[in-house]
């Protein structure tokens, strides 16, 4: 080592004495009081070093130290020292006064004073307030005790006058508790759903611009501050949520908390009055009804195709008992079956244009208007349309009947091209469908009329059926044909089971396959028939 280089010593900085704490609240040391007798300035220093032992407040509320007004503490503990006062709470401290909570105000916002002035000051010298300024009380001669119904709790201490100016439910308990004592006024909410909620709602008081508070919380809390501002009458509060309520898009959600806190608490109807306005109409069943029928009658008879269909699922999942939408009131039977009867009178009229042509029609008009097949199916897929809405509601027996009884369109599908009579048979076919699946109930004449009537000519069609489906099911058809077929008396089952089993001898795929439908026919009619006759020559 050179004699040049010299071994410092390593000296060890001492750190720095530490700070005074600045105190944050209006004494400096705790002072002596009945709640405090022997707290000394050790044990204080000690218990504000705490953590646990002071509550943090909101950024941007009237909790955070930055904000220019009123100063409100809270406390989540049991045992913890106040801000404005020093004395802890005992666990044998039961507050005297519990809130009853009342939903009605019976004063305006006009009626209610300002909020008071800071109770706090503000700056460098925050610390230097005295106990002659604060008053033999403190600034927070009110502490507010929330019992959460979940079990959990929550201290609030804070100006009395503040809470008295903008709460009439806290105005009235306040003067109740100083007419027999001057001290710090305790008063304790029980059963409280939302200690959060019911904290924001005390803030709202100390805020000057509250639609801008609201407008951080968002539409769903402003609901439930409402709800809490209406149990307490903090009228600024509710005039200041009904107003930003209004003025704000809901989700669906938002709007069914709306329908259920307006079915528990009432409000004054002038202020509510937009509100009530987006959420009810005028009950009135027959507008309802015609609204519907309008609706309907208007989708019949639109133009274009693809919005035709997109009208048709919509109003259809409105219309359907499992909707998760609200419905448009009860469907009317005489409604739809009117919107019915004037399908199967256009389709009438378009098949008396097939099956007999006018030489004199104004060929230029003709030109203007779609193809005749176009126009036939258009009719088709309404009336299948409407089958499906009746089938939803079990109404419809009826049209069964009102098929059959189309005598006019039977004796023009004979003399009609195939490619235009088998767009009857598309409604023959969802109404044997909709019989095979059990999803319509009709009597043995309503299904013998319709088999008798619709039978053969479907049976014809049914190559067409089988290359133009347009959503038609043909296994689900040749199904059903069979299964509606046995529930006809035999002596019927005979002669329709052989018109089929010559056409199908006949034309093989070109008819709907009812062999397993044929088999069990034969079984009953030959087998039966037999046994009874053995057992009668016994």
């Amino acid at each position: 080592m050179s004699h040049s280089t010299r071994l410092k010593p390593n000296r060890r900085r001492d750190p720095p004495p530490p700070k005074p704490r600045r105190s944050w609240c209006c004494f400096a040391e705790p002072p002596h009081s009945p709640d405090n007798p022997t707290t000394t300035s050790a044990a204080f220093s000690q218990k504000t070093k705490s953590p646990s032992s002071i509550s943090h407040s909101f950024p941007a509320s009237p909790l955070s130290c930055k904000s220019n007004t009123n100063t409100l503490v809270t406390r989540t503990t049991r045992r913890i020292l106040s801000p404005g006062r020093v004395s802890p709470i005992d666990e044998t401290l039961a507050p005297p006064n519990p809130l009853p909570l009342h939903l009605h105000s019976s004063r305006s916002a006009a009626e209610l004073p300002a909020s008071p002035s800071p109770l706090r000051r503000e700056g460098s010298n925050a610390s230097a307030v005295t106990e002659e300024e604060c008053g033999p009380e403190g600034i927070f001669d009110a502490r507010l005790s929330l019992k959460g119904s979940n079990g959990g709790a929550l201290v609030l201490e804070l100006s009395a006058e503040a809470l008295a100016a903008n709460s009439l439910v806290f105005a009235d308990l306040i003067a109740d508790y100083r007419k027999k004592s001057r001290g710090l006024c305790r008063i304790e909410v029980p059963d409280v759903d939302n200690l959060g909620v019911f904290r924001q709602t005390i803030e709202l008081m100390f805020e000057e611009d509250i639609p801008r508070a609201l407008l951080r919380m968002g539409v769903c809390r402003a609901i439930d501050v409402l709800e809490v501002s209406a149990g307490i009458k903090f009228v600024r509060g509710i005039l200041s949520c009904l107003k930003y309520i209004e003025a704000m898009p809901w989700t669906e959600e938002e709007e069914e908390k709306l329908r259920s806190l307006f079915g528990r608490v009432k409000f004054d109807d002038v202020t509510t009055r937009d509100i009530l306005g987006r959420l009810y109409t005028e009950d009135n069943s027959s507008n309802s009804q015609t609204l519907t029928k309008n609706i309907v009658s208007s989708i019949t008879t639109c133009n274009d195709a693809n919005v035709r269909n997109e009208l048709k699922y919509l109003v259809k999942g409105l219309l359907c008992k499992s909707s998760v939408y609200e419905k448009c009131g009860e469907l009317n039977k005489e409604d739809i079956f009117g919107v019915c009867r004037a399908c199967l009178g256009s389709l009438i009229s378009l098949f008396e244009e097939a099956t007999t042509p006018n030489p004199c029609a104004n060929l230029a008009e003709k030109a203007k208007e779609k193809p005749l097949i176009e126009r036939i199916s258009y009719q088709v897929d309404n009336i299948n349309w409407l089958l499906d809405i009746l089938l939803e509601h079990q109404m419809a027996e009826d049209l069964v009947d009102m098929w059959t009884d189309q005598a006019e369109l039977l004796s023009m599908h004979e003399r009609a091209s195939p490619m235009l009579r088998y767009e009857l048979s598309r409604v023959s076919a969802m109404l044997f469908i909709a019989m095979g699946t059990r999803k319509v109930h009709c009597r043995s004449e309503a299904r013998s009329g319709l088999l008798q009537a619709w039978f053969r000519p479907m049976v014809s069609d049914f190559s067409w059926l089988r290359r133009c489906r347009k959503g038609l099911d043909v296994k689900v058809l040749e199904e059903a044909m069979g299964v509606v077929l046995l529930t006809l008396p035999l002596k019927e089952q005979y002669m329709l089971f052989m018109d089929w089993f010559r056409c199908f001898s006949k034309n093989g795929t070109d008819c709907p396959n009812l062999s397993k439908a044929f088999q069990i026919w034969w079984r009953r009619s030959f087998l039966k028939g037999s046994e009874t006759h053995a057992a009668e020559s016994r």
